[in-house]
Parts: C-alpha cells; sequence; structure tokens
C-alpha cells in the first residue's frame, strides 16, 4: 500500500526482498507468481499445464502475471514435483507404418500446445522380453501416461502392469476392455460387415479374406464382422479363401498370389488392411490380370495409400488420426473428468472408390 492510502499497481514492489535487492535478477519462483496472484500454487501450476480446471479469469490474470515477470518454468524441477516426466509414451507393435505414423500425427495434434511430448517405444510382442522392455521403459522415463494401440492395447496383463506402476494409460481397441475412462474403442467388425455387404451387392460370391495375424484382436473382430455381413446374404467365406497374412505388404503379395493360383480362383478379395491390400494389387498385375476387372480388392483402415494407388482404392475408412487424437484427450484429462466419462468410440465406414466392380461374367 502506497503513503496516502493509495493501491499501488507495480507488483514488483510485492516481490520478496532478495529478488528487489538484486534489482528483479533474482529468478522469480512460483511461489511469487501465486501470491502476486493471490491464488495457490496448484493453480498457477494447473494454468501452466494448461488444465481446464482453472475459471478464465483466474487463467488469464495468472498468465499476464507471468509474462510481465518472464516466469518460466523448469521443466526438470516441474518433473520433480509430479514425480513424472512431461512425456506421454506411445507403445505399439503394429507391422503397418501408416498406421503408426497417422496414431502419432493424432497424438502430437493434441500434445501441440502442451509441455508434453510424444516418446515412441516400439515392441515385440513375441520376444520372451517384451513385458520386461515396457516395464524398464516405464521405470526409466516415467511418462505421465502411455497410449497402447493395437495389439498392445489387448494384453491385460500389460494393463495391469501399468497399474502397478502407477502409469496412466489409454488402450486403443475393437472391443471394450477396460474402463471409459480408459479406452478408446473402434467398432472393426461393423466396418468388416459394410466391406462383405459392397462385395455381395456387386453380385460377387466367390469372395476370398487375407487377414491379419491371430494374435491381433481386430483380425479376428474383421473376420468375424466379414463372415456376418456375407451371412446376411446367403454366403460364407470358404477355408480355402482364408488366408492368414501378417498386415504388411509383403505378405499381401504372398496371400494373394496363393488365392489367384489356387484351383479356384476368387473374384474379389477383402484383406485386413490396407498394407495387404496393395500388395494384393501387385500379385493381381503379376499375375497379367487387372484390378477390378478380373478381381476386385477392397481394404480395410483407408490410408492415404488407398486414394494414390490405381485404381484408388474402395477401403473401410477407421480414423486413425482421430483415435490418437481422443486417445491423447483422454489420457491428459484431470481426474474428475476421468471418472464421469463416456466411452469413446469410432465406427468405421465404407468409402467406396474403383477397386471393387461386379465380376466378369464367365
Amino acid at each position: 500500500m502506497a503513503r496516502g492510502g493509495k493501491k499501488t499497481t507495480n507488483t514488483a514492489e510485492t516481490l520478496p526482498a532478495n529478488t528487489r535487492a538484486l534489482g528483479g535478477r533474482a529468478k522469480i519462483t512460483i511461489n511469487d507468481i501465486a501470491r502476486l496472484a493471490n491464488v495457490s500454487k496448484k493453480t498457477v501450476s494447473r494454468v501452466i499445464n494448461e488444465s481446464p480446471l482453472v475459471r478464465q479469469e483466474t487463467r488469464e490474470k495468472v498468465k499476464a502475471i507471468i509474462a510481465e515477470h518472464g516466469y518460466a518454468p523448469d521443466p526438470q524441477a516441474r518433473a520433480l514435483a509430479f514425480r513424472r516426466s512431461f512425456l506421454v509414451g506411445m507403445i505399439y507393435d503394429n507391422p503397418s507404418p501408416q498406421y503408426v505414423v497417422n496414431m502419432q500425427r493424432g497424438i502430437l495434434d493434441v500434445l501441440a500446445d502442451t509441455s508434453f511430448q510424444l516418446v515412441l517405444h516400439p515392441c515385440e510382442r513375441s520376444e520372451a522380453t517384451f513385458k520386461q522392455k515396457i516395464h524398464t521403459f516405464v521405470s526409466q522415463q516415467k511418462p505421465l501416461g502411455v497410449i497402447l494401440p493395437p495389439s498392445v492395447s489387448e494384453d491385460d496383463t500389460l494393463a495391469e502392469m501399468f497399474e502397478e506402476l502407477g502409469c496412466e494409460y489409454v488402450r486403443i481397441a475393437s472391443v471394450e476392455l477396460d474402463a471409459p475412462s480408459r479406452m478408446v474403442r473402434t467398432h472393426d467388425a461393423e466396418g468388416a460387415a459394410q466391406a462383405a455387404r459392397h462385395l455381395a451387392s456387386l453380385g460377387h460370391e466367390k469372395i476370398a479374406h487375407i487377414h491379419g495375424p491371430k494374435t491381433f484382436r481386430s483380425a479376428h473382430e474383421r473376420m468375424a464382422g466379414f463372415k456376418a455381413g456375407l451371412k446376411e446374404h446367403g454366403l460364407s467365406l470358404r477355408k480355402k479363401w482364408t488366408v492368414e497374412g501378417a498386415y504388411t505388404f509383403d505378405s499381401g503379395v504372398q496371400c494373394a498370389e496363393k488365392l489367384i493360383y489356387s484351383d479356384a480362383r476368387p473374384t474379389a478379395i477383402f484383406t485386413g488392411n490396407d498394407e495387404m491390400a496393395v500388395g494384393a494389387y501387385q500379385a493381381v498385375r503379376k499375375a497379367g490380370l487387372r484390378v477390378p476387372d478380373d478381381i476386385s480388392v477392397v481394404g480395410f483402415d483407408d490410408t492415404p495409400m488407398a486414394a494414390r494407388v490405381w485404381p484408388p482404392m474402395t477401403t473401410v475408412r477407421l480414423p486413425i488420426r482421430e483415435m490418437g487424437q481422443a486417445a491423447a484427450s483422454l489420457l491428459l484429462k484431470e481426474p474428475v473428468e476421468k471418472a464421469g466419462s463416456e466411452l469413446v468410440s469410432f465406427t468405421p465406414e465404407i468409402v467406396v472408390r474403383e477397386s471393387a466392380a461386379s465380376p466378369a461374367k464367365s
């Protein structure tokens, strides 16, 4: 308070004595910001970390004081205070590069205006040291939390390990495996059923399916949905036209070749993802055939390559980038918000282009 009872507007007057004594050169602390703003240290921390649990008026006031005094929080000190680093982990074993890239982009969309950084941890579920390596990663990096795409997300014992480590996580899977606060669901079966309906409506009866690895729950869901869609049209998926791929381009080529050179060649192939579908394109061309004149091909995911191949691919769109955004948003929510969370889910939709047409008349 200035002489005469008039209130001063210079906040430097209220800075600690040691800061004023050094001409303002001493490093201002989060406690100083809290005192100047007349709020708690926790509120200042929430403003810094862009928490939604702060009123807009208070947020603007704190940010103005931070800007006025040039306060810059020390990342290491913040990490120690929270006993967590300002990292968000993405742990994955998906063999499709485009899927992984799209998922990263979605997560980074959400992290862009925060203090958090994304760190990737690829892994192999088939390795004996698979879980130990993830345990070491989380113990050393101490991320705020981790995002788990399929098929890592489908491992319940892994989720239990994160619980024990006190590490937040969000699982992305084709079925509901956890509480809504930790889950993003994709209805893969419905998407595959749409692919079956489309091929059946074009008049195909000799329909093959190249599915993903049996270790992926999504592969089972997509096959089940495809069978259900065929059944609606009085069709069935024959064993001789069912081949297991690896969600990779090379496996798509190999599996499609088996189907093309079999005793009874199918007129249409539905693949478990776009990578394998592009592989099927290659196999069809190598055999001197054409898509869709001789064999129709339908993929799954609608990655960018689907619209870039020739002819443009009919595929089931799974909004992978949006799924990454949803998972990251869920992970960054305050506990009080998560408590009332509803399940976040995405339903795939078929995108009709030019790789599927009515079968040629024999």
